[in-house]
């Protein structure tokens, strides 16, 4: 941790002050002289991610001075952990006022570096915080997204099944919750063959995984993984770049467990229920086929059209799974198709609902809070891209048009009409360096999901 909560944060530490390019003209004219013509001297006029360090008259470091983009700057201190001198550091009251949260989480991911492999160049600046709610739970996020990143970064020779497993089960007993397997040939006695169809392939046994935590009387949110662990395409083998990043196709169970973690955490007033569907697509000769038909736990017959399009195939067990408790809410979260990186680019994950006005206070929640999505259309008169005329459905539609819709619209068909459900499409990496994001394994609109389901609950 490079974030200290504290009942006296400034003992022993240097002042961080914040100020921003609209704002550092005002902040300037209040500083002693010397202070501002130094700060002259280095060029500092506030811009966003620099900073500038100030002596003191024995040549020691004094204060520091950093530019914001604004008070609700998100990643407001993200770029000073690893660009400050080493030592402890705390916010200091000359300049802008930054929300506690956002200083823990902004600093503590800006110190985040996937080490596993490689070690760190150097260590990261500490911050000491009051200790209060609002530092804790910029904290709690900050564990989360970390944890969420750590998981798509590790190659699938380290995180196949068995050790997503493990990475749920590390989360349930952190918060004494329920974790139960169904592995192999066992999932098609419980019911979950389109699971099994995919994953049989690999020798690393597919599984269903289900974690479940809170109090009976509370309502029922049920949250469903996506957890390709290595997509290789399987028959319908992808190339080798198309590979390259296949160890992130996890991406969407890792997100579940991410938000299981921060509704844990935070206690919300919930009864949890994490699904996650765990395989590795293999190719071997007991791999699925194109033009294979398997009965799914619904009963409905799928046809496989292409054996890259497995993520959806593995979902739609687990989403009938899931609406069998009929939740208040269900959500499921994948990096289901390149369609949605073509539509919205990487960073826009793509939101389907039925209910126009949520999908609407879910995307103007995620401009707010600068942790965005975007909501696209279940349209039911694309649907029949998917019929298939010896089976119920076929998991690739007529045509590349409209991939990420007709992807929705084949995993609509396993819930419930009635059932409240947010289907999410997302990228789960960044191909770009910024302050607190390195180039790796992201997590997306978990800030955002968070604070609705905190609406949602903390108000009902």
């Amino acid at each position: 941790m490079t974030v200290h909560l504290e009942d006296k944060p400034q003992r022993a530490s240097v002042p961080i002050h914040l100020t921003s390019p609209e704002q550092w003209r005002e902040h300037a004219r209040a500083l002693a002289p010397p202070v501002r013509r130094w700060l002259a001297a280095t060029d500092f006029a506030g811009k966003v991610h620099s900073h500038a360090l100030v002596p003191g008259a024995d040549g020691a470091l004094a204060e520091v001075w950093a530019g914001v983009r604004d008070a609700a700057d998100p990643w407001a201190l993200a770029a000073l952990p690893k660009a400050l001198p080493a030592g402890r550091y705390h916010l200091g009251n000359a300049g802008l006022e930054v929300d506690a949260a956002a200083a823990a989480m902004s600093w503590e991911l800006g110190a985040y570096t996937f080490d596993l492999y490689k070690p760190r160049q150097r260590e990261a600046a500490q911050l000491s915080l009051p200790l209060d709610a609002r530092s804790h739970r910029g904290l709690v996020l900050a564990a989360a997204i970390a944890a969420t990143r750590d998981l798509v970064n590790t190659p699938a020779e380290h995180m196949g099944p068995p050790e997503l497993a493990e990475a749920v089960r590390m989360v349930g007993r952190q918060h004494k919750a329920k974790v139960r397997e169904i592995v192999g040939d066992e999932l098609l006695g419980q019911g979950f063959p389109a699971v099994h169809a995919v994953g049989r392939a690999s020798a690393r046994a597919p599984r269903l995984i289900e974690l479940t935590w809170g109090k009976a009387r509370d309502p029922l949110l049920t949250l469903v993984g996506k957890g390709v662990c290595f997509d290789s395409g399987g028959l319908d083998i992808k190339s080798a770049d198309g590979m390259r990043l296949m160890k992130k196709d996890m991406g969407g169970a890792a997100h579940a467990l991410g938000l299981a973690q921060m509704v844990m955490a935070l206690a919300l007033p919930v009864r949890l229920q994490l699904l996650i569907p765990a395989v590795e697509n293999s190719i071997a000769g007991n791999a699925f086929r194109p033009g294979d038909i398997f009965k799914t736990r619904a009963g409905l017959h799928i046809e496989i059209g292409n054996t890259d399009a497995e993520g959806r195939v593995i979902l739609c067990d687990a989403l009938a799974y899931g609406a069998e408790g009929k939740p208040d809410l269900l959500i499921d979260l994948a990096t289901l198709t390149g369609a949605a990186r073509t539509a919205l680019g990487p960073a826009l994950p793509a939101l389907f609902c039925r209910d126009s006005g949520l999908a609407r206070e879910l995307v103007d929640l995620g401009l707010e809070l600068r942790d965005p999505l975007w909501h696209l259309p279940l349209w039911r008169d694309y649907h029949g891209l998917i019929e298939s005329d010896i089976a119920d459905i076929v998991n690739t539609g007529k045509g590349a048009m409209a991939g990420a819709i007709t992807a929705a619209l084949f995993l609509e068909d396993f819930v419930p009409a009635e059932q409240p459900w947010l289907h999410i499409d997302l990228f789960a990496w960044s191909d770009s360096a910024r302050p607190g994001r390195p180039v790796g394994g992201e997590a997306q609109t978990l800030r955002t999901l968070l604070a609705w389901l905190e609406r949602r609950y903390r108000r009902a």
